[in-house]
């Protein structure tokens, strides 16, 4: 059974941390950030982007997400 594609950040959690990173590959980027699920459990959220504009939806999405304090 293949995994559900994971394209934004709320898919897979509720609340964010502070921070997040960004590696540069030859096709893309991978963003990772970590945080809580609706359930309270500690995640972490892996997207590969392929484009910079996906890439810049997904930091700006994360900035109206609630925060884990």
């Amino acid at each position: 059974m293949a995994k559900k594609q994971i394209n934004k950040i709320g898919d897979k959690l509720a609340k964010v941390n502070d921070s997040f990173s960004v590696q540069m590959y030859d096709n893309g980027f991978m963003f990772e950030i970590g945080g809580k699920d609706s359930n309270g459990d500690w995640k972490n959220a892996k997207i590969m982007c392929s484009t910079i504009d996906q890439l810049v939806a997904l930091v700006k999405e994360v900035t109206e997400l609630e925060k884990d304090e």
